[in-house]
């Protein structure tokens, strides 16, 4: 289909009530028409008002409040610039790899695996051998209350053990600018992105509803030699971030 009239009804209405948004009729907080008026606005039943509702509700831009109504997301969804956030002009000067994403206050929750058996495919990337173990840290990060993102980073554990890396707390400019200080800066990334239904330990980690995507981003560094030296595995809640890539051609 590529003519608007031939969307279903309840596209078209949610096409309006989001340009509505757009164009700040409905900031954010404010409450939507309920379905009954839509329906009487649009010509259609309830249940299409409704499923217009639903449409925007599973697109992050409204959240349904029980016995209460379809309200415009008051969260304004954190933008990872995921080239800037890793340069290491960035976290070489000693600022937070969040703090390319968003100025709002960022409470992490940090707990420290230690010494551990990395999953195979971790494992093979950072080149550990049979006998060689990994470090490895979890993180959970909040925003305005939220948890936004769940991270576990694995690195080889004869690099890191001892050193300020494998601190709670790794000081300014983080895990990579500790690495940088060991002689084995990150000079090179590679992401990898999907989206997927959560496990049951994203939703819980998360505090997400069972049928929200998280997107899924895996993070390999590099130092100079080639070598990677840190693999980490990132749950993002989908609602609440949005991915922007920004490079020259």
């Amino acid at each position: 289909m590529t003519g608007g009239q031939k969307r279903p009804k309840y596209r078209r209405i949610a096409d309006a009530l989001r340009a509505q948004i757009d164009a700040g009729e409905y900031g954010p907080g404010d409450r939507l028409p309920g379905e009954n008026p839509l329906a009487a606005e649009h010509g259609v039943a309830a249940m299409t008002a409704r499923q217009a509702l639903n449409a925007l509700k599973n697109e992050g831009l409204v959240e349904a409040r029980k016995g209460a109504g379809f309200y415009v997301r008051s969260f304004k969804p954190i933008r990872r610039r995921s080239i800037a956030r890793l340069s290491r002009e960035h976290w070489g000067s000693g600022a937070t790899i969040f703090s390319a994403d968003d100025t709002r206050e960022l409470t992490v929750e940090a707990s420290l695996l230690g010494e551990v058996t990395a999953p195979e495919p971790i494992a093979r990337v950072l080149d550990l051998g049979e006998e060689a173990s990994a470090f490895a840290r979890t993180r959970r990060f909040i925003v305005e209350d939220r948890p936004v993102l769940l991270s576990t980073s694995y690195m080889p554990y004869d690099l890191v053990a001892g050193t300020p890396v494998a601190e709670v707390e790794t000081g300014p400019g983080g895990t990579y600018a500790r690495l940088a200080d060991l002689g084995h800066a990150p000079v090179h990334f590679r992401e990898e992105v999907r989206v997927r239904a959560p496990a049951a330990e994203d939703a819980v980690g998360l505090r997400l509803p069972a049928d929200t995507p998280v997107i899924k981003i895996v993070r390999t560094a590099y130092e100079a030699t080639g070598r990677a030296i840190e693999v980490n595995e990132m749950t993002l809640d989908s609602l609440a971030y949005v991915l922007e890539y920004d490079f020259d051609a």
